[in-house]
């Protein structure tokens, strides 16, 4: 049930407008954060004495909602799980809804890249919204969107690189795994051929990275678990299917003169990213629940932004803590 109150002596009654849904009481705001609808579509719904959000955005997951508060807290998903390993404590004040991060502009980058071989619609979309930030004001690209220019080009000239993500595009998938529910969201998934595709920008092919994780060199791949996320869409699409997909990443560098590469898995690579995620889900259910208390990683933008000095550090810290 959802009903509104507004504050009638404020000098702004709009943004004091209440929205009741459930046991819960949101600003409009607060409501277009949590269900990712638009304000002016709350308020034309208000006014039309409809309710401020649909039973489908309130409990369905679909492509207008997928990035939403609310499915966040309905779901585990790659990314949430990846937060949480990155600092507890940042990751709770965000599903509170006490902290919201911003894309950057490399995220901002890299999703101009995949809206372009989403549809020409999406890339169309994608632009009219950014516009800002992507041209100047002479109408020339800022140089970061220059440079994706030139890597979707070099994907869209190469025949092998396209063929490998043919297919349905940005499909979603929810399952429960390992007790809990996720969902995905895949670039590309093929059904005929038993394939999934994932489109990843990198500063280099090459370039090695030291993991605590592998203990070990590894690639840009394991560094930002990519691999910990092909094999969990692996699963989530077997318990769709009913059959296991191949997992592929069509990868394309940032350089001046993009370098690509398509890029598959040895399946002996999945289990130790399964057992890793069955052995991280133990704690993090933990912290959901508040049976512990989180933990702060005290380096991320969120703990820096509560941070409070109450003591001298010694020179080592600085690098080894």
């Amino acid at each position: 049930m959802q009903a509104t109150k507004q504050h009638s002596n404020s000098k702004n009654k709009k943004r004091n407008v209440e929205v009741a849904i459930g046991d819960e009481r949101l600003t409009v705001k607060e409501a277009s954060e949590l269900f990712n609808v638009n304000r002016n579509t709350i308020y034309s719904r208000l006014r039309r004495g409809q309710p401020a959000i649909t039973n489908d955005e309130m409990n369905k997951l679909n492509r207008k909602n997928y990035y939403s508060l609310g499915m966040d807290r309905q779901y585990m998903s790659v990314s949430l799980f990846k937060k949480f390993i990155q600092c507890e404590a940042s990751t709770m004040a965000y599903l509170n809804g006490e902290y919201v991060e911003f894309p950057n502009a490399a995220m901002l980058v890299g999703s101009y890249t995949h809206a372009a071989f989403e549809s020409d619609e999406a890339f169309k979309e994608f632009i009219d919204k950014h516009n800002n930030v992507i041209f100047k004001k002479n109408g020339s690209k800022y140089a970061d969107y220059a440079q994706a220019d030139v890597m979707i080009e070099s994907l869209k000239n190469d025949k092998f690189a396209m063929f490998a993500m043919e297919g349905e595009k940005e499909q979603i998938y929810t399952a429960n795994v390992f007790g809990i529910d996720w969902k995905m969201k895949v670039d590309s998934i093929n059904h005929e051929r038993k394939l999934f595709t994932d489109l990843k920008t990198t500063q280099d092919l090459h370039k090695r990275y030291w993991s605590e994780k592998y203990d070990g060199w590894v690639s840009f791949i394991e560094k930002w678990d990519y691999l910990l996320q092909m094999a969990m869409y692996r699963k989530i699409i077997e318990a769709n299917t009913g059959e296991l997909y191949t997992p592929y990443i069509v990868a394309v560098s940032k350089e001046k003169i993009p370098n690509k590469a398509v890029i598959y898995f040895d399946e002996s690579r999945f289990e130790f990213e399964y057992e890793y995620v069955q052995l991280k889900l133990e704690r993090i259910n933990q912290v959901k629940s508040g049976e512990v208390e989180p933990h702060a990683c005290g380096k991320c933008d969120y703990c820096k932004s509560i941070k409070k000095l109450k003591e001298p550090i010694e020179v080592g810290e600085l690098i080894y803590e």
